[in-house]
């Protein structure tokens, strides 16, 4: 194509338009279709966020230039989506790691809460990130690819694809997807790890896979009412000042999963 890097940013542009449109027409919570007063923090979060992703392809290529990789070759005769699917199990497996431990330690947990602060969900909120807490969570990841030699731009097409996964797994649009929900961490899942009770929403940990969740007991899919989502405790809607972390607890309660 050329120029593949530009491509999955177009195609990221567009995915996450479709995603902005759909709930729209088809929300999950009609309440939260209204705009409150972080849009414009949520706007700015999302564009760093998309920076920085941007940028970490970009590291990644420096990275692969500057190690050896000797007795490691990745498997570059493979499909190209079969190889981006690929490189999405060591990054899945670091964000989730990273993901459990930010709702257990304190200073994790103060950069992490920005992103469990808002009162409604919404395709903006899968980028509400503090930008340092991004990079430790896909770090571990990062660096086992880089080890593994591959290519930057199959890491781009699983951070393109990551992208419009997050607008969709925080979007508020009605979807099912029935069994194939067990599998992949889908709004009809996600929506049950940002509860408001602390204790209550340590599940569905996973960013796009599920099987960790399944593995270490973490899953949970209930038949029930949803409930509010948000920090417990802290009113809502939040004002920009929480959506930078300044008004969350500086350490979250002690909770097992459910």
């Amino acid at each position: 194509m050329g120029n593949p890097i530009a491509w999955l940013i177009a195609l990221v542009v567009c995915g996450l338009a479709a995603v902005a449109l759909l709930e729209r027409w088809f929300p999950f919570e009609l309440q939260w279709q209204v705009r409150d007063r972080d849009f414009p923090a949520d706007v700015a979060h999302a564009i760093v966020n998309l920076a920085v992703m941007h940028g970490a392809v970009m590291g990644f290529v420096l990275l692969r230039a500057s190690v050896e990789r000797e007795g490691v070759r990745w498997p570059t005769e493979w499909p190209y989506l079969a190889q981006v699917f690929l490189a999405g199990l060591p990054l899945d497996l670091s964000l989730y790691v990273m993901h459990r431990l930010s709702h257990r330690y304190g200073v994790l947990w103060r950069l992490h809460s920005i992103h469990h602060s808002p009162r409604r969900l919404y395709w903006l909120n899968g980028e509400r990130r503090h930008p340092i807490h991004a990079a430790l969570m896909a770090g571990p990841g990062l660096l086992v690819l880089g080890l593994l030699g591959t290519p930057a731009e199959v890491l781009g097409g699983w951070l393109a694809i990551l992208a419009m996964h997050l607008a969709s797994q925080h979007a508020n649009l009605d979807y099912r997807l029935g069994p194939r929900s067990y599998l992949a961490g889908v709004a009809e899942v996600h929506r049950w790890h940002h509860r408001e009770r602390f204790k209550a929403a340590q599940v569905n940990f996973g960013e796009f896979w599920l099987v960790w969740d399944h593995c270490f007991r973490t899953f949970y899919r209930p038949d029930a009412a949803l409930g509010p989502v948000g920090i417990e405790g802290d009113p809502g809607p939040p004002q920009l000042c929480r959506a930078t972390g300044v008004s969350v607890p500086l350490h979250p309660p002690r909770a097992n999963h459910v």
